[in-house]
């Protein structure tokens, strides 16, 4: 009987201790703007990774992004599908921005999800488990 008290207690100490053993199963979705560059039409093209370290796969995932200008003023909203996303996946996307050179972008603002659904399931708020970056130029945002 000890030794089950002993144990009990071992276990509630390591739930105290190690909090993040139990939310490492699931790790969350990063999205990352990995470098632009002029494109051919006189925009920017913009390289995305999206790593996918949830337990989805998602068929469903588009973005309302605005984009600002040096001056920081919106410039204009863009939507861009990245599906499908498969699951313990690093995925590349290219998106074309428009009219605007990729040295007039200061900053890129997730507006919305406008969808996050995971394979085989229904639309979900995927804002807790996104995580954005940047290593280009601009900044991507939240």
């Amino acid at each position: 009987m000890k030794i089950f008290k002993f144990i009990r207690g071992l276990c509630l100490a390591a739930g105290v201790f190690f909090p993040v053993a139990a939310t490492a199963q699931t790790g969350g979705l990063t999205v990352e703007l990995n470098k632009v560059e002029p494109s051919e039409t006189g925009g920017c093209s913009a390289f995305f990774l999206f790593r996918n370290e949830t337990d989805n796969s998602f068929d469903g995932f588009e973005m309302s992004l605005a984009i600002l200008d040096t001056q920081g003023v919106i410039d204009r909203l863009l939507s861009i599908d990245a599906a499908p996303l498969p699951l313990s996946r690093t995925t590349l996307k290219l998106f074309e921005i428009p009219e605007i050179a990729c040295e007039n972008i200061s900053e890129i603002l997730l507006h919305d999800l406008t969808s996050c659904r995971p394979q085989n399931g229904d639309e979900m708020d995927c804002f807790p488990i996104l995580t954005l970056r940047s290593r280009a130029p601009a900044a991507l945002v939240k």
